[in-house]
């Protein structure tokens, strides 16, 4: 269904809003993460490895849409911070494997509460009908698009 056309398309504010929206959501998590010395970016690296299993930067890449120079440039800091660990695949030395640190397991273990606290800030402004639908919406946009990871990790639900 095409609802846009060049006549209308100034008054068109959905690419504004959900960019307005992704921004926020950063900066909140920002927030929340600053006395654990994490950033947002890294935040989503870590939540991914510890609720998905992601377990390489190829599909780290996948899941954040980062190209491979920017993961390595992600990694490096996280594996400075002694978060996560690189072990080459014994099978094909060519595949990187990561794992959270001892210490980034223990964060992991508290991100998902860290990440409800600014998810509350974020949505706090809607009532639990609207935030549902503003998930189903936004499901069904991704879903239409072919984004492959929301197909992946929310095609069945």
């Amino acid at each position: 269904m095409k609802h846009f056309s060049p006549e209308n398309f100034r008054n068109c504010h959905l690419g504004l809003l959900l960019g307005r929206a992704a921004l926020l959501k950063d900066r909140i998590i920002d927030t929340h993460m600053e006395p654990h010395g994490i950033t947002a970016a890294q935040f989503k690296v870590l939540i991914i490895m510890a609720q998905y299993g992601v377990d390489t930067p190829a599909e780290l890449c996948r899941h954040l849409s980062l190209d491979s120079g920017s993961m390595t440039r992600m990694l490096d800091r996280l594996e400075h911070k002694g978060l996560l660990a690189r072990q080459r695949c014994a099978d094909d030395r060519r595949l990187v494997r990561l794992a959270l640190t001892e210490e980034g397991q223990v964060l992991a273990d508290q991100l998902p509460g860290i990440g409800v606290n600014a998810m509350n800030q974020l949505a706090g402004a809607l009532d639990a009908e609207e935030l549902q639908t503003l998930e189903a919406i936004l499901k069904k946009i991704l879903l239409a698009a072919g984004d492959p990871i929301t197909v992946l990790r929310l095609g069945d639900t």
